[in-house]
């Protein structure tokens, strides 16, 4: 410790939090001891922006995959937090187990990450979790007035970002209120929607105006894009993007891109793709599946189309330099190099669409919760794959 205290007397206050904040959060975590200045400089805004530009430019990416091993109420999700030796082979260095998800069917989606930061959900149930710093903060429920006599509440698409004006988090979340009607004595269904946003800042829930269009689908890939967030809708039997600007908190629309084909035929998933919308498109059919990246830059244009890809179902992100995460026919998880048309097994699997890669930069940006061990998330070391 001595040694430590006449280290940092003989180098400049700013060089010594400047090599710092190129440290992994782990390590962050533990220098914590060292002294309160460096406690305190740890949790400062300038700090944890200079340290996340630092994973951002380093390209210093980790690895979450959201997967389940069975189609039963006791076939429970969890995360792996995958482990690459020298970006070349992947294996499951733990397995997280989240039980405040543990009832859910399907449970948890994912949103994110934004800053690090990942929004899971399920129905009613949503959490924010820091899993570099490890914090998971429940969402309270929403304090939304719902309308009279309703009989069912759905919980339908959610959407998270980033707020840079205000340096506040928030959550959208479409709701369908459901009634019953008896008419002569026959059943009737009917609905009202509504839209309400979650602030982390106030932490609270405000109901807002109601686009009039539907959206759907479940992300495969980060949909939050330069603060705002993007889902797939129809609007009078069109289909188009719906957009969440989360700074004004209003809603736009922009159409898809022209890309030859209907969505009869193909599947689309929109994307941050280096910080501008993207949507990726392959075919419903088949197990040789060909991928379209389009990208937004005012207007869209075709980024790269790779051809006839065998034995594969589906895209599931990007890793550092290009590659693609697939699903394989067999529901497991391969990468496929566009340059070389390599595709490599990574021998790790799940039941089928049950796969989602989250790929983060580490982050110390705090979210008001509880430590891991605290809401009963349970690490263990990675058994085999």
């Amino acid at each position: 410790m001595q040694e430590m205290s006449k280290a940092r007397t003989d180098l400049p206050e700013m060089l010594v939090m400047e090599i710092l904040s190129k440290l992994p959060v782990k390590s962050l975590t533990r220098f914590r001891c060292v002294c309160k200045p460096w406690s305190s400089s740890f949790q400062t805004p300038h700090f944890i922006t200079q340290h996340q530009q630092n994973n951002l430019k380093n390209n210093n990416l980790n690895l979450l995959l959201k997967r389940c091993n069975g189609n039963t109420r006791d076939d429970i999700h969890y995360f792996s937090q995958l482990y690459t030796e020298k970006g070349q082979n992947f294996s499951v260095k733990q397995n997280i187990h989240l039980p405040f998800f543990e009832n859910c069917w399907y449970a948890p989606e994912v949103d994110g990450p934004c800053n690090g930061i990942l929004c899971l959900h399920d129905a009613g149930k949503a959490a924010l979790w820091n899993p570099s710093t490890r914090e998971f903060k429940i969402l309270p429920p929403s304090s939304v007035q719902r309308p009279p006599s309703v009989d069912s509440i759905s919980f339908g698409c959610l959407g998270f970002g980033y707020d840079s004006q205000t340096d506040d988090y928030k959550v959208v979340r479409f709701v369908t209120n459901y009634f019953e009607e008896n008419e002569d004595e026959g059943l009737m269904a009917d609905w009202i929607h509504q839209v309400e946003l979650y602030s982390l800042k106030s932490d609270s829930w405000k109901e807002i105006s109601v686009p009039d269009v539907h959206v759907y689908g479940s992300p495969l890939f980060n949909n939050s894009v330069d603060g705002s967030y993007y889902w797939q809708a129809i609007s009078n039997s069109d289909y188009l993007i719906l957009s969440f600007d989360m700074v004004n908190e209003k809603f736009s629309t922009l159409p898809l891109p022209e890309f030859g084909g209907t969505l009869a035929q193909y599947y689309l998933q929109l994307l941050d793709f280096n910080g501008v919308l993207g949507a990726i498109f392959y075919p419903r059919e088949g197990t040789d599946k060909s991928f379209d990246l389009w990208v937004m830059n005012g207007s869209w244009t075709k980024q790269f189309s790779v051809e006839s890809v065998p034995g594969v179902e589906r895209p599931l992100g990007f890793w550092k330099n290009g590659e693609l995460f697939l699903e394989s026919s067999d529901h497991e998880l391969v990468l496929f190099d566009p340059s070389t048309q390599e595709l490599k097994n990574l021998g790790i699997h799940a039941y089928r669409e049950t796969m989602q890669i989250i790929a983060y930069v580490e982050s110390l940006v705090p979210i008001n919760g509880r430590p891991e061990h605290e809401e009963r998330m349970i690490r263990r070391p990675g058994a085999p794959n």
